[in-house]
This record gives structure tokens, C-alpha cells and sequence, in this order.
């Protein structure tokens, strides 16, 4: 079991729950950030620059923000916020007193939210179960995505980023991993969009070096899948039927794949393509 799993249960509430109440569903998945991001002083600049921004905007309503994930889970600041911004007028009730009003209620902003930012359902960061659930992550996602699309000038403090835990249930118990979540714009990475990728850049401007690249990738492909007693020596033809691919993965995650999943001796196209697909999947995922 990752450690760093049983060091995010010993601070934060939304965390401790997890393990107390088993609010993660079999084969669900909840990402939170990490107690070793919690302090982080530029996180702590964009909750302030964010709340701010909140009180500045809805002054002449006299509401005032003081914690954004416990003052925006009902949906009462969000939909003041996003009337005064966009002039959205919402077929809602202003106040929601119970979960079920609330969940109604944020379930209207939050389709809103999505049909003026075009999002697609899968571009989302945010749902109506997490911001109910007081989740600071994605409330701050939903905030940001707000905050550009409305004032496009306004300053957000760039390149905010944290640690995440994602916590999914499994039929072998919790699955944990670790990722770096950027929530505002990683200057660096625009600067770095506006070139060519590096492998683009590599094979049209530096063709000698190819090789060069290829036997570091080799090296590194083998010093993982030779723990299985494997020898990698041509990546092209060796990755062509998926089966490194997938066992690379599983070194890589610290895990066993069951090998009725794959084609361990693939004996044809079709077979080979289902490893492929999978190891696609494993990626994506």
C-alpha cells in the first residue's frame, strides 16, 4: 500500500471520511489534494485573491465570503456570482435550505456553467456531488474556469499547482495514486505550446540524434521489464503486439496485470490489437 495513502487520511476531514464512512463507491474514483499541498503559499494566494474577488464582485449585494469551500457549497454565492457576471437569470430559488434543494439547485448552475464555457461533460473539473461535498479542488477549478471566461483580464496568480491523491475502490481493495495538478495556467507550458514538440522538433532538426534517443528509451524500457527476466533490444518490432507495453505499464504502477486480460503469446492482428487498445486504456486511465 502507498504511504503517502495513509498520510492523507491524517489531516484533512474530506480525507478521514473516506476511510470512516466508505463514501467512495466500489469502482469510483476521488481525487483530493495532498496535506503536503495544503500549506502551499501560492494555493493560499489564489484562495485570497479568489475570495476577494467574490466579495469585490457581489459588494453591492452584501455578501460577503469568507471560506470558499463552506460559502459556496449550497449554490447560493455561486448563483448571485454568475447573475451579476453574466446576467444569467436561473430558474432556481435563491435560498436552499435542504441537500436535495441544494444538489437541484447546484445541478442548474453547474449546466449553466458548462453551456456558456462549451465544456463538454468530459472537460469538466468539477460536479455537483464534489462542490456539495465541500471539495476544495474542485471548487477552485470551478472558480478559475469562471473568473477567465467572465474577465478574461483579471490577474489570477499563475502557475498554481498541488499535490493530488486519487483514492479508486477496487475488487482488491483501495488503489492509490499521486499526480501534480496545475489549477491556474503553467506560464512555462504556454510559452512551450507555441513551439514544436520535441520529438517533432528532434526528427526534423536534429535527425542525428535520433539514435542517441532511441537507445536512452531502450535502456530505460529494459532496466524495468528486465526485473521480469526480459530483454528488450528492438524497440519498434518488440512493442509492435502490446505485450511490453503492458508489462512496462504495470512495472511502472506497481501492479500485476492478470494475464486473462491480455494475449501474453499474441497469435494474431486481432489479438495484438487487443493488447494495444488496453495498454491505451491503462494509459488514458
Amino acid at each position: 500500500m502507498d504511504p503517502d495513502f495513509f498520510n492523507a487520511f491524517t489531516q484533512p476531514p474530506t480525507l478521514d471520511r473516506c476511510l470512516t464512512e466508505d463514501v467512495i463507491a466500489k469502482g469510483e474514483k476521488r481525487k483530493f489534494i495532498k496535506p503536503t499541498s495544503s500549506n502551499n503559499p501560492k494555493l493560499e494566494e489564489l484562495k485570497l485573491f479568489l475570495t476577494e474577488w467574490i466579495n469585490r464582485t457581489l459588494k453591492e449585494e452584501h455578501i460577503v465570503v469568507k471560506s470558499l469551500e463552506e460559502d459556496l457549497f449550497d449554490g447560493l454565492v455561486l448563483h448571485h456570482l454568475l447573475e451579476n457576471l453574466g446576467s444569467l437569470k436561473l430558474d432556481v430559488d435563491k435560498i436552499a435550505l435542504t441537500e436535495k434543494k441544494q444538489r437541484q439547485k447546484l445541478s442548474v448552475i453547474l449546466e449553466a456553467v458548462a453551456k456558456c464555457l462549451q465544456l463538454e461533460e468530459s472537460q469538466l473539473k468539477w460536479s455537483v456531488e464534489s462542490i456539495l461535498a465541500k471539495d476544495l479542488l474542485s471548487t477552485l477549478h470551478l472558480l478559475v474556469a469562471i473568473a477567465k471566461h467572465f474577465e478574461p483580464t483579471l490577474a489570477l496568480p499563475p502557475n498554481v499547482q498541488v499535490e493530488t491523491i486519487t483514492i479508486e475502490t477496487t475488487s482488491r481493495g483501495l488503489k492509490t495514486s499521486n499526480a501534480v495538478e496545475y489549477i491556474t495556467e503553467n506560464k512555462e507550458n504556454i510559452e512551450a505550446q507555441s513551439k514544436d514538440d520535441a520529438f517533432d522538433e528532434l526528427f526534423s532538426c536534429a535527425p542525428d540524434k535520433l539514435d542517441t534517443v532511441k537507445k536512452a528509451l531502450l535502456q530505460f524500457v529494459d532496466e524495468h521489464v528486465g526485473k521480469l527476466g526480459l530483454n528488450v533490444k528492438d524497440i519498434e518490432s518488440q512493442f509492435s503486439d502490446g505485450v511490453i507495453l503492458l508489462l512496462l505499464i504495470g512495472q511502472l504502477e506497481g501492479y500485476f496485470l492478470n494475464l486473462r486480460n491480455f494475449f501474453l503469446t499474441p497469435a494474431s492482428t486481432t489479438e495484438m490489437l487487443h493488447n494495444v487498445n488496453l495498454a491505451l486504456e491503462l494509459l488514458a486511465e
